[in-house]
């Protein structure tokens, strides 16, 4: 399992990670296929997740993830961790995992890697937490 700080945009199902749901946004339909984004988070790190179909209702706020073989890549102008066509996630638990808001992967910045353009490096940050979801109080 790797910490959500250690995620880089790829274009390969490889991550295999676990987190906690903290936010769930509503549900919305891209054509026939239904989706919702959530705020996901582990001790290290935040990122947005997207859930597609079944998914959405598998999950609740509060809800202990483990995902593996996802993938971590822009979707709609969106950077977001899923789990893709591979990838797989499943709840192991609830309620009791430390987390962080910030820093949100999914609002940074990334830019090829100059020694190696099939990698990605962090540039800037857009945001210090989600645009999406705002900081819990």
């Amino acid at each position: 399992m790797v910490p959500l700080e250690a995620i880089v945009p790829a274009a390969q199902n490889n991550i295999n990670t676990q987190f906690i749901l903290l936010e769930k946004g509503k549900i919305t339909w891209d054509g026939q296929n239904k989706m919702c984004l959530g705020l996901v988070a582990d001790k290290t790190a935040a990122v947005h997740l997207q859930l597609w179909g079944e998914e959405c209702e598998a999950f609740e706020a509060g809800d202990i993830i483990r995902m593996e073989n996802g993938i971590f890549s822009y979707n709609k102008n969106n950077l977001v961790l899923r789990a893709g066509r591979r990838g797989k996630v499943e709840k192991v638990g609830d309620f009791t995992m430390e987390f962080v808001e910030t820093p949100n992967l999914s609002e940074v910045k990334w830019v090829p890697d100059p020694n190696n353009s099939k990698k990605y490096v962090q540039h800037s940050v857009i945001s210090p937490h989600s645009r999406i979801f705002p900081p819990i109080p």
